[in-house]
């Protein structure tokens, strides 16, 4: 049936299921037992809805759930419509709300979607409701293009999006008119919030800001920026390692936005000149606590902002779900076990040092063990740890603590990063003397950390007997279990993984997964990340190699003859088992001529 020859009507559940039932998805008893129960549902319920609760299974192979994202897209086939999964990342909130009032896209239950210069695209679960298109058309003098989407997913953005937009703009009239009167935000938080402007300012950017965070954290994002521009602010998000556009917003709700975070963060909110960092603790939806890092840094227009966002529940994690095979998580315990020595996590920024080690660090402290760390800044309170933020403003480096806290009777040291020798020295130190190091170092590679320390000063003796091993570590997107396609590899494909194992020989695989897209990982195909490991451990024959002139290249293959399986081969192999795809670990995974 096609939508535009139908009568205008709401769709009823009896049409519906005779639709399924002639397509072969539902079974007669199935739809006759529906219909019988109907009494039980609410009138108001959208038949897509009261069929999707009864948890179906279509009768057409491969007998997928009949969700409610299926049954949509059923609906928009039958009709000739395009189905669309909302995402609001790919949505201008004040662009599309400025076609229609709420009131109106409530009452028809519609929503825009996009806007462009020739149409605006149009979200509706009724097909057969036609008569607001007629309305609308000759007020925006565009072209409307209807699509369907989920009735549930209508009336819940309908309500963000046009109230994010209403207090988006009522802050930004609320400034001007703060503007005309001669006072600032920072102002008005200097007079103890007495302007009756700023009080209604004030609570627009609670709304504001409250839905950045819940929305952040639904999206499963690890970082929030918020950078200004020079006529607006753009709002991104950071998933799978991956930056997103979120909002574009005026700069003068920007500022305020910013200055309400550093309010909560404890920061110096007029303080606008030099970089600041600060903290927040807050809930998810359901209630679980999620603990925003924050850090501010002046640029050309204004203050950047961005928060990183933790999760309590990393310190819980199981190795194998940080991406550790038997063996690597074998090779890690062995170090781990050690009674003294220092070992060391090596990486770029964001490649997943900081979860390693708190997840071996959480792993190891014991009612016993006596866990003192030394960060800068502390990424993430854990009680079962003693924690020292660094303080430069007073002097108090990574050294110092470390000095510091071997006056603690302490088993197990973390020191956040080995940036120099004064704070490698006071490692060793602590190392020698009986004390199980763990720390961070920015190299490329494991064997590399070794030549980082000699170029620090660190005398190779010194690391002979201190040093129990070294990992590298990378982080790839996972491909997205929902949607994953098996296919033989293509032959750019097998030159990939040639280039990958080399010059190691290794089988090429039969088949490799590939991303597909779907509405599970917002049709990018990956969900989630997961760790590639290269884990050194010292031997013999590799400390008669450390030397002032030590070979990197000879110490790197002595490693990998003793077992350590490179970044690259350790990518390889977890696309081969259709974890993730060969151009994600290349893009992470610097070959060795550039290590």
């Amino acid at each position: 049936m096609n939508h535009r020859d139908a009568k205008e009507h709401k769709l009823t559940l009896p049409e519906v299921l005779g639709m399924l039932v002639a397509d072969g998805l539902v079974a007669q008893t199935e739809a006759d037992a529906l219909l019988a129960a109907r009494r039980i549902h609410r009138h108001d319920t959208h038949p897509l809805a009261a069929i999707a609760g009864q948890n179906l299974k279509s009768l057409k192979p491969p007998h997928k759930p009949l969700h409610l994202e299926a049954l949509a897209e059923w609906l928009a086939g039958r009709v000739g419509l395009e189905y669309v999964h909302i995402d609001p990342l790919k949505i201008d909130f004040a662009a599309v709300t400025d076609t229609m009032s709420s009131d109106y896209a409530a009452r028809f239950g519609i929503l825009p979607l996009q806007v462009t210069a020739s149409e605006v695209v149009v979200a509706t679960a009724e097909p057969f409701l036609r008569e607001w298109e007629k309305v609308l058309q000759p007020i925006l003098r565009k072209d409307i293009r209807r699509v369907i989407a989920t009735p549930l997913d209508i009336s819940r953005y309908l309500i963000e999006f046009y109230n994010l937009a209403r207090s988006v703009k009522n802050a930004a009239q609320n400034d001007r008119q703060g503007a005309a009167g001669q006072y600032s935000f920072e102002q008005l938080v200097e007079l103890g919030r007495t302007n009756r402007q700023f009080d209604a300012n004030d609570q627009h950017i609670v709304h504001i800001v409250d839905w950045l965070w819940q929305y952040a954290f639904e999206q499963r994002a690890s970082d929030i920026h918020i950078e200004p521009r020079r006529e607006l602010g753009i709002v991104r998000f950071r998933i799978d390692g991956v930056l997103h556009q979120v909002y574009q917003i005026p700069m003068s709700v920007t500022n305020a936005m910013t200055s309400r975070i550093k309010v909560l963060g404890r920061m110096d909110v007029v303080e606008k000149r030099r970089p600041q960092d600060g903290r927040i603790k807050t809930r998810t939806a359901d209630g679980q606590e999620i603990e925003l890092r924050l850090s501010t840094l002046p640029t050309a227009f204004g203050e950047k902002l961005v928060m990183r966002i933790f999760d309590p529940s990393v310190l819980v994690r199981d190795f194998s779900e940080l991406g550790f095979s038997d063996e690597d998580l074998a090779r890690w315990r062995q170090m781990t076990a050690q009674p003294n020595g220092i070992i060391l996590v090596t990486g770029p920024t964001g490649s997943g040092k900081t979860t390693t080690l708190y997840s071996t660090l959480k792993s190891l402290a014991t009612p016993e063990v006596n866990v003192c760390t030394i960060e800068d800044p502390i990424e993430m309170v854990e009680p079962a740890f003693n924690q020292m933020q660094v303080q430069h403003a007073i002097e108090l480096g990574f050294a110092d603590g470390v000095r510091a806290l071997m006056r603690q009777d302490p088993d197990i040291i973390m020191v956040g990063e080995i940036r120099d020798f004064e704070t490698a020295d006071m490692a060793i130190q602590a190392a020698l003397t009986g004390h199980l190091v763990l720390s961070t170092l920015h190299t490329n590679d494991a064997p590399s950390a070794i030549t980082r320390l000699l170029d620090l000063g660190v005398a190779p003796y010194m690391i002979n007997a201190t040093l129990l091993g070294v990992m590298g570590q990378r982080l790839v997107r996972t491909l997205c279990p929902h949607c994953k396609q098996p296919l033989p590899p293509q032959a750019e494909e097998i030159g990939q993984w040639d280039d990958l194992v080399a010059p190691w020989k290794s089988g090429r695989p039969t088949q490799l997964q590939h991303p597909t897209g779907c509405l599970e990982c917002r049709m990018t195909g990956y969900q989630g990340r997961i760790g590639i490991y290269e884990i050194l451990l010292m031997s013999p024959g590799l400390r008669k190699l450390i030397t002032p002139a030590t070979d990197i290249a000879l110490l790197r293959e002595l490693a990998c003859r003793e077992g350590m399986k490179p970044l690259r081969i350790s990518g390889a192999m977890k696309a081969a088992s259709g974890m993730t795809t060969l151009e994600e670990v290349i893009k992470v995974a610097p070959p060795a001529n550039q290590m």
